[in-house]
């Protein structure tokens, strides 16, 4: 199957009113500048995984650092640890990018904190919404006077010079719609907008503002105050926690930094200060 691009009249099942597709032709027009960031933009009417598609385009040659690729459904969407999810046609963000940073490659890992940072900035702008950060990339929002998951990030090593990074966010996805009762959107969060062209535009300036500090910075994280402006909106700090680790170990303890190399370090009952750098964590309790 090709994919079709977005900016083309929809048809049969996808002809939702209250969810019209994104202008492709429009977003291009505002994005694609002479010296920015993003160099192409393509929005497709359906497909697997939009960093899947960036991954092997990248290995083939046909993609470039700062492609953006979005598609108004993904079929095989991916989280992390291999996990599956779905949604409805045009009922969220969905989309990836590739970029070939030129800072040292043991930064990267800063790359999904800073695009929590620009996600929730381009939201918090255009939305309306007040949104916090779940380490290491999980986006909240308050629905009901509840913490519930209304995005995630993605990211993916493409070759040895380039990342691609994949972010999916709901956005007028209706509590009948939920995967969990867990997961939120922004229209069950009160947004004050639910309109995806700036909404997107939103989050994709965002993300070359912090992508531009962070890489004029070498990367270091202090220095470009994404350290400082993540622990800010992390809601996992200050928290009681419980690390699932790789190997069947967990930790419980309380989140109380974020360290230089963007790993959660967690205070245990015993006095040990552990960094974790990967896993999942559970909130359990404020401190």
């Amino acid at each position: 199957m090709t994919p079709r691009d977005a900016s083309e009249p929809p048809a049969g099942r996808w002809s939702d009113l209250d969810r019209p597709p994104l202008d492709a032709t429009a977003l291009r027009r505002a994005l694609l500048r002479e010296g920015g960031l993003w160099s192409e933009l393509e929005v497709v009417q359906r497909t697997g995984s939009t960093n899947s598609d960036l991954v092997a385009r990248w290995a083939g040659g046909s993609a470039r650092g700062g492609t953006v690729l979005v598609a108004e459904e993904q079929t095989a969407a991916r989280g992390r640890l291999d996990r599956r999810w779905s949604a409805p046609p045009r009922s969220g963000l969905f989309f990836s990018v590739l970029l070939e940073p030129a800072v040292p490659v043991a930064r990267w890992g800063w790359l999904p904190l800073l695009t929590g940072v620009a996600v929730a900035t381009g939201l918090a702008r255009t939305a309306g919404v007040d949104t916090a950060l779940k380490w290491p990339n999980d986006l909240l929002l308050t629905v009901g006077g509840a913490e519930r998951k209304a995005g995630g990030i993605l990211l993916e090593r493409a070759g040895e010079s380039a990342v691609v990074i994949g972010v999916g966010i709901n956005v007028t996805l209706r509590e009948t719609e939920l995967p969990v009762p867990t997961a939120g959107s922004l229209a069950l969060a009160g947004a004050v907008t639910t309109d995806r062209d700036p909404l997107l535009r939103a989050v994709l300036r965002a993300l070359a503002d912090w992508y531009g500090r962070w890489s004029a910075a070498d990367g270091d994280p202090l220095a470009s105050g994404l350290q400082e402006t993540y622990a800010a909106g992390c809601a996992t700090l200050g928290r009681e926690v419980r690390a699932e680790l790789p190997g069947d170990r967990s930790i419980t303890g309380e989140a109380i930094a974020i360290d230089g190399d963007g790993r959660l370090v967690i205070a245990t009952a015993d006095g040990v200060r552990e960094p974790v750098g990967a896993g999942d964590i559970v909130h359990l309790r404020a401190v």
